[in-house]
């Protein structure tokens, strides 16, 4: 099974949500976002699977941060936007396969191994 994360090391949650999957015997291609954000087709594509709009998956603080008004963009645009900062993304993603899952709690990942 390929499991990927898109992890933020300095993010207790997704600290947790990968120990969790390599507590599981899951060895996940870790992908640090804000290093390699995903593209905005990747990003649609995971949304998708997440079954989420961008508006759900943007964190809020950061988009007042970096002066992202999220109510005001388009679904196309606030993808943009957080491709261009990716802090914008809410974390930790895991997606297995066709499937996503929000690490906001750790184990809710866990639904779709």
């Amino acid at each position: 099974m390929s499991v990927t994360i898109y992890h933020n090391p300095r993010c207790g949650k997704s600290r947790t949500t990968l120990a969790l999957l390599e507590g599981k015997g899951i060895k996940p291609r870790v992908v640090e976002y804000l290093v390699t954000p995903p593209s905005a087709a990747d990003l649609k594509s995971i949304l998708k699977q997440l079954g989420m709009t961008a508006q759900d998956l943007v964190r809020k603080k950061e988009a007042a941060d970096v002066g992202v008004s999220p109510d005001r963009l388009t679904e196309d645009q606030l993808v943009a936007a957080m491709v261009k900062h990716p802090i914008l993304i809410e974390r930790p993603i895991v997606v297995s396969g066709k499937k996503a899952a929000l690490g906001r709690s750790p184990e809710h990942v866990l639904t779709i191994l």
